[in-house]
């Protein structure tokens, strides 16, 4: 499994060169790259349909969608406004006896660019999954960039999220130069502070040459899913969950971990069979090939172990007391609990967004969030009676670093105080 691991670093190498050259590109020519790697590689002349989605479209949008789509899409917005709204830190302040105050102040980013993937499949909730959060922190400005069709429009119900999620602003564009975009402006594209959304290697990439720039959300790869079961699981309820990250992409994961050496072989059975009429079962069926495994492990404690080794993206516990195993999961993006808490429950609706770390990064990266279109200030406002109290402290430590400079700030103050 380590080789196939190692198999996406050498992707990335084979196409880092290339993001570059497009950045490049961008920042020196503005538009017209974006509109040149758009022809070439999207097969869209951006000035024969438009690079801006316009009111028109999106009206359009809204006639072709169903009223039950529609509805789907409003409800999933409110779950996901619901829960990220639990997450809103306020700024603080503290005063203490001698009239000092230390606090926090906590604003929105001012404006963020959204990536939204495109390609085999169009992510109406990505919409949902970025821009719902993002306005419930309070951002003002968001623009969204999402690569275009052949025809050259886009799909009817990401527009639909995109307006019912209060999003005004979206580009017809994809890959490294919508990153480009977002992140130095073009003629057409204001620049941004953030940019945060999944997307294909060169848009991981991409976000990784800008990062500096701009602040991005993480370095999102390959769909991933880790389900922990035992003999209480239906074999093929989890053939059903691993498929369902198995279609993404030809990179996705797919693992099962089990003590249940049965289990294993009636869940690799189940998936056989169940590929058969999957539509999407070409790109399902390479990525079992390449990252689909099933492990049998000797106890439920080492198949923890492994999973946190692993540290998925998403980690179902699919197992008799799945609480009482909750506590030994120390890496995982989002964790399913039971046999009912299937992985599309978090795609699509619960609340919590479905942009998590990939690739072993939930070590040290969290979920998208409110906290990630927000920043902080930190706030000190210090009166004499605390900087007398302190100063001569401070000044040792200044002077034990060697900057006196630091040191006679603080003493020169305290000389006007002792003068008064």
């Amino acid at each position: 499994m380590r080789r196939r691991w190692a198999g996406r670093l050498l992707a990335q190498i084979d196409v880092a060169a290339r993001v570059r050259d497009i950045i490049t590109a961008v920042r020196a020519e503005g538009q017209a790259a974006v509109e040149r790697y758009t022809r070439e590689l999207d097969g869209v002349d951006l000035k024969k349909v438009g690079f801006r989605v316009t009111t028109g479209e999106i009206k359009a949008a809204y006639e072709a969608v169903t009223p039950e789509l529609r509805e789907a899409i409003q409800k999933a917005r409110d779950n996901i406004a619901a829960y990220h709204r639990r997450e809103l830190r306020g700024s603080w302040m503290e005063a203490d006896a001698s009239g000092t105050i230390l606090g926090q102040i906590c604003r929105p980013l001012k404006r963020v660019g959204l990536y939204v993937p495109g390609g085999t499949a169009a992510y109406p909730s990505s919409v949902l999954m970025t821009a719902v959060p993002a306005r419930v922190a309070g951002v003002e400005e968001i623009a969204l960039a999402t690569p275009p069709r052949r025809d050259g429009t886009l799909p009817p119900l990401l527009l639909v999220a995109a307006a019912e999620a209060g999003v005004r602003e979206i580009y017809k564009m994809g890959g490294a130069q919508a990153v480009a975009a977002l992140a130095y402006g073009t003629e057409a594209v204001a620049p941004v502070d953030k940019i945060a959304g999944p997307g294909n290697i060169y848009v991981t990439l991409a976000k990784k040459e800008v990062y500096g720039a701009v602040d991005i959300d993480m370095l999102a790869g390959p769909s991933e899913i880790v389900v922990i079961a035992d003999a209480y699981a239906r074999p093929d309820w989890v053939a059903a969950d691993l498929l369902s990250q198995a279609e993404h992409d030809t990179l996705a994961g797919a693992v099962l971990i089990t003590p249940e050496a049965g289990l294993a072989r009636a869940v690799v059975e189940e998936v056989a069979r169940q590929l058969e009429t999957l539509p999407r079962r070409e790109i399902a069926a390479r990525s079992l090939a390449n990252y689909g495994a099933a492990v049998v492990v000797p106890h439920l404690e080492a198949a923890l172990e492994l999973a946190n080794a692993l540290a998925p993206e998403h980690l179902e516990l699919y197992v008799t007391e799945p609480w009482s195993w909750l506590g030994r999961v120390e890496n995982a993006g989002a964790i399913f609990l039971g046999p009912y808490s299937s992985e599309p429950l978090g795609d699509y609706w619960a609340g919590p967004s479905h942009v998590l770390p990939t690739g072993g990064t939930a070590r040290f990266y969290s979920p998208l969030s409110v906290a990630t279109f927000m920043k902080k200030s930190s706030l000190i406002a210090a009166g004499p009676a605390y900087l007398k109290a302190a100063g001569s402290l401070i000044q040792a430590l200044a002077r034990a670093e060697g900057l006196e400079g630091h040191a006679r700030a603080i003493e020169l103050r305290l000389e006007e105080g002792d003068r008064k």
